[in-house]
């Protein structure tokens, strides 16, 4: 399984990436190996994911959320419950 997920950062910015573990993917955010741009905005909390079963599907849907804008985003996670793609995660820094 592959993973496109967004996490929210500290300075409450949004970061977009791909993973194949959603779990060891935050512990790297959180522990200052994640990406560049999320090791000084730590700490991440994991606001919204979707699964594929390829990795290409998962990298071309990072990068379509990458190329919206910030209210596109912050509409995409007000409305993840209607996504059947989306997980359902806990919603608590929305």
């Amino acid at each position: 399984m592959y993973y496109t997920y967004i996490v929210r950062c500290a300075d409450k910015t949004l970061y977009t990436g791909w993973t194949t573990d959603l779990n060891r993917r935050l512990q790297a955010h959180n522990s200052g190996q994640g990406a560049k741009y999320t090791r000084s905005r730590r700490p991440v909390t994991l606001v919204y994911a979707e699964r594929f079963e390829s990795k290409n599907e998962a990298m071309s849907r990072e990068w379509h959320i990458k190329k919206l804008r910030l209210e596109q985003k912050e509409n995409l996670l007000r409305n993840a419950g209607k996504n059947p793609a989306c997980l359902c995660l806990e919603k608590e820094s929305l």
